[in-house]
């Protein structure tokens, strides 16, 4: 055998093998991916933190940033409170969502069901079947963080997909992508989990100065 062709078979094991490697590291990446975001949904109860939010249109314009808290209890019940640059309230309390402007004095009220669907809210407060509304598209690493990608099944959505990050088995970071190619990126601090969290939290009563938009549905109504 010439030199020439102990190079080229060389060549080609060198690439069957990193080509190996590569697929070997992505499934590993995959299944790593795929164990955090199941987790997430099964292990964790509750959930409180400060967080950071920005919002980039299609063309990587800023149009606006914003922080505040956030409190999970699971299933079915969040609170997401805005307090820079404006204040803002949005709560599920597990029949409604309320969403309350401090500003415009205005109440907002639907029914849960209609409103979260198969968005990415779902995955903060849902239960454990949550993840029959979405697909699995890919996870990888990226600076010690894990993500993962998840996309609705449902055309309605309103979001192409949703990228879940998890830094220490942690969930850190996440990045919601609308239909229109808006991207909302939210980091999260001073994450607490499984910790208590009164249920108070989140039950709402609307201002008596604040306008009502909306019906809210009662569990009485529900029942029958």
């Amino acid at each position: 055998m010439d030199v020439g062709s102990m190079q080229n078979r060389l060549k080609r094991a060198l690439s069957a093998l990193l080509l190996c490697l590569a697929m070997s590291g992505a499934q590993a990446a995959a299944e790593d991916g795929q164990r955090l975001v199941k987790s997430f949904i099964d292990d964790v109860t509750s959930m409180s933190a400060r967080f950071e939010q920005t919002l980039v249109d299609a063309d990587d314009n800023i149009i606006e940033e914003a922080s505040g808290s956030l409190e999970i209890l699971r299933p079915g019940r969040f609170r997401w409170s805005y307090e820079d640059p404006y204040e803002q309230l949005l709560i599920a309390d597990g029949l409604n969502v309320w969403s309350y402007d401090a500003d415009l004095a205005q109440v907002t009220v639907k029914p849960q069901a209609e409103v979260l669907g198969n968005t990415p809210a779902l995955l903060l407060g849902g239960a454990g079947d949550v993840l029959s509304e979405f697909e699995l598209v890919e996870s990888f690493t990226d600076r010690d963080t894990v993500w993962v990608r998840l996309a609705p099944l449902g055309e309605d959505s309103g979001f192409s997909s949703v990228d879940l990050g998890f830094t220490d088995e942690q969930l850190s970071r996440m990045i919601f992508i609308d239909s229109l190619g808006q991207s909302t990126l939210i980091a999260l601090f001073d994450v607490g989990v499984n910790q208590a969290i009164n249920e108070q939290r989140f039950a709402f009563t609307p201002p008596p100065d604040a306008d009502l938009v909306g019906t809210p549905l009662s569990a009485n109504k529900i029942d029958h």
